[in-house]
């Protein structure tokens, strides 16, 4: 029989030692690399919108982000950049895109020339009425045309939900609109989108593009005479110190889109994603309602500065005027219009 001697047994119990340390550090380490590392990762979002602090766009992502933080320990949070901080909707959708902004607010109106299939909800009286928009935007019609978005390989955009944004009317520092004759002649801004462009010129005015950010000089300098766009838009961007005269045209009720810039998507985890998304159908049901109170608000401001609120009563001259608009337009989306139009 073999006897060993003492040293081979504290060799023997010293690797013994080791192999159970070696093992547990080896299983430690295979534990954190099966870990994705990205979700562990801190994070804070940039969320760009164009108007200004108290607007619902702004207080309803800003919501989400004390959400995103709360729901995540810090971990994931939202800095809002409101009041064109950051850019005009053109320039903060480019910025979206590779990455340098991760949220972003901006209006349909703008993501059109991007991803054509949005263009749809942009025709002129599309919608009968602001609920006929909402049951859109809430309903399977608005999910297809968000998946839409994200969907499309040269956007790099990942579309969340829709926000409210009113009906856009004309607004001008001339005089009071009350007929398709009133709008001869006017300068007026409108998005750069060429649906927007055709359909101010065939109400009989001349379509400005122009970046939302230039407006207000513009109006003051005379370098345009109106522009379009909702009753909170108008007031709280102070546009209406300088063009008096709103008409209640109603012409578009264009909905605004809340993004991500899918480069930075893709680093998440699908928790996170999941997460992100769930909270921002609830941003879009807090908007709805900050919006409905802030529109209040807007006309009760304009009318105690005095400016000239004049409602159409018979808005079937404009509908008629925007024909051709349609003709050129309308045949490309003639399928989603028909859901549209029976929602």
């Amino acid at each position: 029989m073999d006897i060993a001697h003492p040293a081979q047994h504290r060799i023997a119990e010293f690797d013994r030692r080791d192999l159970i340390k070696l093992g547990a550090g080896l299983a430690a380490a295979i534990a954190t690399s099966t870990t994705p590392a990205r979700a562990q990762s801190k994070a804070v979002f940039k969320a760009s919108d164009v108007q200004p602090p108290g607007y619902p766009t702004v207080v309803a992502t800003e919501s989400l982000g004390k959400k995103l933080a709360a729901a995540t320990n810090g971990r994931l949070s939202v800095q809002m950049f409101p009041s064109m901080q950051l850019g005009g909707e053109k320039e903060t959708i480019e910025q979206t895109q590779i990455g340098a902004i991760q949220m972003l607010r901006v209006s349909a109106g703008a993501v059109g020339p991007i991803v054509d299939d949005i263009n749809v909800v942009n025709m002129p009286f599309l919608f009968k009425n602001m609920a006929h928009a909402e049951r859109m935007m809430d309903g399977p019609i608005g999910q297809d045309l968000l998946d839409r978005i994200t969907a499309n390989a040269n956007a790099g955009l990942v579309a969340l939900c829709w926000m409210n944004a009113g009906a856009r009317s004309l607004y001008n520092t001339k005089r009071s609109i009350r007929t398709l004759e009133d709008i001869k002649g006017l300068k007026v801004r409108v998005i750069g989108n060429p649906i927007f462009i055709d359909m101010m010129n065939a109400l009989g005015g001349n379509g400005v593009a122009m970046g939302y950010d230039q407006v207000f000089s513009a109006l003051q300098t005379g370098v345009i005479d109106g522009a379009e766009n909702n009753l909170p838009s108008y007031v709280f961007s102070n546009h209406y110190t300088a063009a008096k005269h709103y008409s209640v045209t109603e012409h578009l009720i264009v909905p605004e889109v809340l993004v991500f810039s899918k480069k930075a998507w893709t680093a998440l985890s699908a928790e996170d994603q999941t997460l992100i998304k769930k909270l921002a159908r609830e941003a879009q049901a807090e908007e709805r309602v900050l919006w409905n109170k802030y529109e209040q608000e807007a006309l009760e401001k304009a009318k105690a500065a005095g400016c000239d609120i004049v409602e159409i009563a018979d808005k079937t001259p404009f509908q008629n005027a925007v024909k051709p608009v349609w003709d050129k337009y309308g045949p490309k989306y003639q399928d989603m219009i028909k859901r549209i139009q029976s929602a």
